[in-house]
């Protein structure tokens, strides 16, 4: 998605700045996708060591041994103003017009009341109500055709517990939620690490609270881990350890979630895949 700010009344000419860096990125690939990011973290986190391929790669639930990802021709456009003017408009109209285009606008309007700045936010084109017509049939024709090209495993998944079904996850996500749900049922973390693959649940000796303190203690007691692979902002302490679960399943995560499932029955934690 590209995003177009401007602090003016009509917008400007906003839409066509908008449409060259659309243009630009639409021909982009994961190679430079990953360069631009390297850019962007050397002036956001100087300070910090991160391998900007490596985190790309962990947030698009990927492994190393997936092929480089595909980046998407079809690029969103979100136009944010005070207002637009009647040209411009009539040009984001036009656009919307033709297949795979897809341009909104966004007016937002600051007021101060008390000391405090609240924002007023509305979505003037396409209307909200009209948004499901005139923009998701165009995306769900064109997500079909990216899927139907890409070879990776796209599944979604809902946890279940007590028959009620959760809202679907991506693959990472849905093992992390697993596990969550079953410790909140009373399964120890020790019992689900001895039925998991060995380096898949990783104890920490101690009690780590905080994400810096799961990063730290990931960092130090398994030295060469990549620690953007782990949620450490989620890890769970039980008993003096903290117990972390890794970002990467690919094709682990349905035999994952069968085992934790036949592993605790008792719990009342189990899964299904989502409709596509």
């Amino acid at each position: 998605m590209v995003i177009e700010l401007k602090r003016t009344d009509d917008g400007g000419h906003m839409e066509l700045q908008t449409l060259r860096s659309a243009a630009m990125v639409s021909a982009m690939s994961f190679d430079e996708v990953v360069a631009a990011f390297e850019v962007h973290l050397s002036k956001v986190r100087p300070d910090t060591d991160v391998d900007a391929r490596t985190e790309l790669i962990s947030w698009l639930d990927l492994s190393d041994s997936d092929d480089a990802p595909i980046i998407s021709s079809d690029v969103r456009i979100l136009l944010v103003s005070a207002d637009f003017g009647r040209e411009l408009t009539t040009a984001v109209l036009w656009l919307n017009r033709f297949e795979g285009m897809d341009v909104r606008c966004v007016r937002l309007i600051p007021y101060e009341i008390d000391g405090r700045v609240l924002l007023d936010i509305q979505q003037v084109i396409p209307l909200p109500e009209a948004a499901d017509y005139q923009i998701r049939v165009g995306r769900k024709v064109t997500e079909q055709e990216r899927r139907s090209t890409d070879g990776r495993d796209w599944t979604r998944y809902h946890i279940i517990v007590d028959g009620r079904v959760l809202p679907d996850e991506n693959k990472r996500r849905t093992v992390r939620l697993m596990i969550e749900k079953l410790v909140d049922r009373g399964v120890t973390a020790a019992a689900i690490g001895k039925v998991l693959t060995p380096g898949r649940f990783r104890p920490l000796e101690g009690e780590h609270h905080s994400d810096e303190e799961v990063q730290a203690g990931l960092a130090e007691q398994y030295p060469g881990v990549e620690v953007s692979r782990w949620f450490t902002g989620q890890a769970m302490v039980e008993d003096g350890m903290t117990w972390v679960v890794p970002k990467m399943w690919g094709r682990n995560t349905e035999p994952t979630l069968s085992a934790l499932r036949d592993a605790f029955p008792a719990a009342g934690v189990s899964f299904q895949r989502a409709t596509p």
